[in-house]
């Protein structure tokens, strides 16, 4: 990735330099810059600085200038460090039948909203305000004369329309 940026040179004094990438995600977007500070170990990306270790743009500053790279490394990541933490003792646990455990002085009490619904419908997690009230309907409606009170199995124009029906499927 460093060998496809250009880097400028701002200030050899400084150690300022300018990376940018001439590899673009896509043809519309115009290749991004970045101002590099060797001396203060910064980049306009941020990695340097938070991961203290050299991103591509500090790769390809110290590959124009001739410098190495391993020097920008934080001893963090070396190996001696490493070793340095593993070399401490850690003490060996007693048996776990000689550990003396403290009595709870409370009970623990699950909270059932946090429960999972494995059956049934999901519920709705939605919260509800004034839009949501719907206003009172008188009812259902008779699918046959349109009026309320009734449905269509006990509709009083049911006969009438079902005696019409039988009598023009037969012809």
């Amino acid at each position: 990735m460093a060998r496809s940026m250009t880097v400028e040179v701002y200030s050899q004094h400084n150690e300022t330099f300018r990376v940018t990438e001439t590899i673009s995600r896509r043809p519309s977007i115009p290749p991004r810059s970045y101002r590099v500070d060797l001396r203060n170990r910064r980049c306009d990306c941020r990695r340097f600085q938070t991961l203290h270790f050299p991103c591509a743009h500090v790769v390809a500053t110290c590959a124009k200038v001739g410098l190495n790279v391993e020097q920008f490394i934080d001893e963090v990541y070396t190996i001696e460090r490493t070793l340095r933490v593993w070399e401490n003792e850690f003490p060996v646990l007693s048996d776990l039948s000689t550990w003396e455990v403290p009595p709870t002085t409370f009970e623990l009490v699950p909270d059932i909203r946090l429960r999972r619904n494995l059956k049934g419908r999901p519920q709705s997690s939605r919260i509800h305000n004034e839009m949501d009230v719907m206003e009172k309907s008188d009812g259902n409606l008779c699918g046959v004369c349109r009026l309320s009170g009734h449905n269509r199995s006990k509709c009083p124009l049911r006969s009438y329309h079902v005696g019409q029906s039988s009598q023009s499927s037969r012809n």
